[in-house]
Order: structure tokens, then C-alpha cells, then sequence
């Protein structure tokens, strides 16, 4: 007999929400919790290269909206994140993996190489842009999934000027607005999941 986990159940009922429930507040310890779990996101080398800003106040929803092609979701939902990727610094990454290399997991030797190879890989602009955004956008993927685990709504939003949301919210020079994650309780309105392509047209085997 086939049983269908809780969490295959979360991703095919997923919706992106266009609605929110205006009245609806998120306490910072719910906040806290959802990007405590985002951060359980895939990272690569564990760089963690990645911050996430919780507008969650009228006059920040205001100033985030004017630069988010005025959409009605960034200011009626409870919070909207603003999900940042942060280039590599591969010189970060002795700290963030020393706990591990405490507890034994690693060899120190191992983490040092791993610094190295890291260097290596985002020695160019581009690649160390390309990183940033793959950690953002995986952060806010894991983020959006356990809003919905939690009984919440959520929605991914890319129409933004990521010139003027830097600008609005002091992003440092090596961060990148990478999208928008709107969450809160829905409001009646929102349309269900849309239809996805058949698995012919996306799916290969080799």
C-alpha cells in the first residue's frame, strides 16, 4: 500500500499567493523560525553566502512596494523577504567550517582545501555571482516550503529594481537582490497551482 508523505503533499498543493490576509502579523520568533530554516538550505562548500531581510512594517512595506512595481502583496502579506545572495568569500569559509572540524566530522586539512578550491572557483566576477544567486535561490525555495509547512502562504517575486531595493535598504556592494518572498496567511481569492508541462517535455534520460 503507497502512502503519500507529508511533504510531497506540501509541494504539489503549493500555491503562489496573490492574496494575504491584511490583518494577519508574524512575531519575530515566527520569522526567526522560517529563516532558521531556510538557512538548512543547500550551500556550497557551507559558504552560507546568503541574508535575508524581513520587511514586516508599514512604512518599510511602503518603501519596498515603490520599488517592487507597486505590488499589492508586499505590503498586505505579513512579511516580505527580501532574499540576498552574498558573493563568495571564500576567506570566510575557515570560520563557518571549524564547529564542524571541532566535532570531528572534518579533517582540518579537508577544510583548508575546501577554502582553496572555493577560491579558485569564484576567482571571476561572474561565477561568484553565479553562486550567489544558486544559494538565494535555494535559501528562498526552503524557505517558501516551510512557510507552507507551517499552514502559511507564500509567493516568489521577481518584479523588483534590484537597483532601487539595494539602494532603499542599504544592501552592502557584495550582496544581490536576488528575489522577493512574500508570506502570510491567505486571503480567499488565489488561484490553485497552475498546470505544469507534461514530464516529456522537461524530463530527459541519458
Amino acid at each position: 500500500m503507497t502512502t503519500t508523505h507529508p511533504t510531497l503533499t506540501l509541494i504539489e498543493q503549493r500555491i503562489s499567493a496573490n492574496r494575504f490576509d491584511v490583518a494577519h502579523t508574524l512575531a519575530d520568533a515566527e520569522i526567526e523560525r522560517l529563516v532558521r530554516l531556510a538557512t538548512r538550505a543547500p550551500t556550497a562548500y557551507n559558504l552560507q553566502n546568503w541574508r535575508f531581510i524581513a520587511v514586516r512594517t508599514p512604512a518599510a512595506k511602503a518603501r519596498l512596494r515603490a520599488v517592487a512595481q507597486d505590488q499589492a502583496k508586499v505590503a498586505e502579506a505579513a512579511v516580505c523577504f527580501i532574499v540576498c545572495g552574498v558573493l563568495a568569500d571564500p576567506q570566510a569559509l575557515a570560520g563557518r567550517l571549524q564547529p564542524f572540524v571541532e566535532a570531528g566530522h572534518m579533517p582540518a586539512g579537508m577544510a583548508q582545501g575546501w577554502q582553496q578550491a572555493a577560491r579558485l572557483q569564484y576567482a571571476t566576477p561572474q561565477a561568484a555571482r553565479d553562486e550567489a544567486v544558486r544559494s538565494a535561490a535555494l535559501g528562498a525555495m526552503t524557505l517558501m516550503h516551510a512557510a507552507q509547512a507551517l499552514g502559511l502562504a507564500s509567493c516568489a517575486l521577481t518584479g523588483f529594481d534590484a537597483e532601487g531595493v539595494a539602494r532603499e535598504f542599504q544592501l552592502a556592494p557584495g550582496e544581490v537582490s536576488v528575489m522577493l518572498a512574500t508570506v502570510g496567511r491567505a486571503a480567499p481569492g488565489n488561484w490553485p497551482q497552475k498546470p505544469r508541462r507534461p514530464l516529456a517535455q522537461v524530463l530527459e534520460f541519458a
